[in-house]
């Protein structure tokens, strides 16, 4: 399996930038979505919009489905990424604050570091287990205002659980080769809705379309721009990135909420959100966008049909 190393480029730091803002809106969005939808529907909905939309583009441009290991890797990042991380997330911000369930999800980039390197797909790196840390500290900071709350375990170890799955999902499709994001998503999303579906039956969920208006607007959102817009960038980042750096774009999400509260709200500037956000800031220097130092390898005799190494 290939080490995946290297600086991004400047069309994936613009990406990641993009993916940053959308997801920083999607932490209110599905809070709302919550107040008015079972959250297991509430994801099922949500993410079946999504798949029917990522279909009706792959029509219309005549994009094919992936298959063989295409296939398998999309499945494989749908059902976890979609199917059990959400499930496990969308669950656990019923019971949890969202500055609580930011400070346990930015833990994702080091636990997807952690699985990566396990499985041969990136080498150890001391500047990612800091960059992870500080990003763990710097949500804390952040989010030190909105912590607390009824912490039942259940809904502690759900998000721990979804920020795993999340993590895993990475891992598994960047291991994979990737066909288009669109159908990419379009396949992967559609096995997650399965999976979230049967979550949502199990927990006797009530299956009711939404009464308010404002739920509506909310979910339009998180269909075609927290979902469709942000996971086809997500796609487009993690294929010429590490996984890892990929996952700092959560790291850097509740920043963007908290921001965005401070201009609309009109709340104040306090020295926690500053220091929060330069804290954060410099986790995603050391672990994501600094460049690596890359062991030399022995040059072998090379072959002109040799297979390109899977992603």
């Amino acid at each position: 399996m290939q080490v995946s190393e290297g600086s991004p480029s400047r069309a994936s730091l613009g990406a990641f930038a993009v993916a940053v803002f959308i997801g920083g809106t999607n932490f209110v969005a599905v809070r709302f979505s919550n107040e008015d939808l079972d959250p297991q529907f509430g994801a099922v909905l949500r993410f079946g919009l999504a798949t029917l939309v990522f279909l009706a583009i792959a029509k219309l441009r005549r994009l094919p489905m992936p298959r063989g290991r295409e296939a398998v890797g999309a499945i494989l990042y749908g059902g976890l990424g979609f199917g059990v991380a959400y499930g496990f997330l969308y669950y656990a911000l019923v019971g949890l604050t969202a500055g609580t369930a930011s400070v346990i999800l930015a833990a994702s980039p080091l636990v997807t570091f952690v699985l990566a390197v396990l499985i041969g797909q990136e080498s150890f790196s001391p500047g990612s287990i800091v960059g992870g840390l500080l990003a763990v500290c710097g949500i804390a900071v952040l989010s030190a205002n909105s912590l607390g709350g009824d912490l039942h375990p259940i809904y502690l170890i759900s998000a721990f659980l979804g920020t795993l799955a999340v993590a895993g999902s990475t891992v598994i499709i960047k291991a994979f080769p990737q066909g288009h994001p669109v159908t990419t998503n379009a396949l992967g999303m559609g096995a997650g809705v399965v999976i979230l579906v049967i979550s949502s039956l199990a927990f006797g969920e009530r299956w009711a379309l939404p009464d308010e208006g404002r739920t509506w607007l909310v979910l339009s959102w998180l269909v075609l721009v927290g979902s469709v817009a942000l996971f086809q960038l997500f796609l487009f980042v993690v294929k010429s990135w590490t996984a890892s750096a990929t996952m700092y774009a959560i790291a850097l999400m509740p920043v963007v909420t908290v921001l965005l509260a401070s201009l609309v709200a009109d709340e104040p500037i306090t020295p926690e959100l500053v220091a929060g956000v330069l804290l954060v800031m410099l986790a995603v220097y050391i672990g994501a966008i600094r460049p690596r130092a890359t062991a030399e390898r022995p040059q072998g005799p090379r072959r002109a049909d040799s297979a390109t190494p899977v992603r």
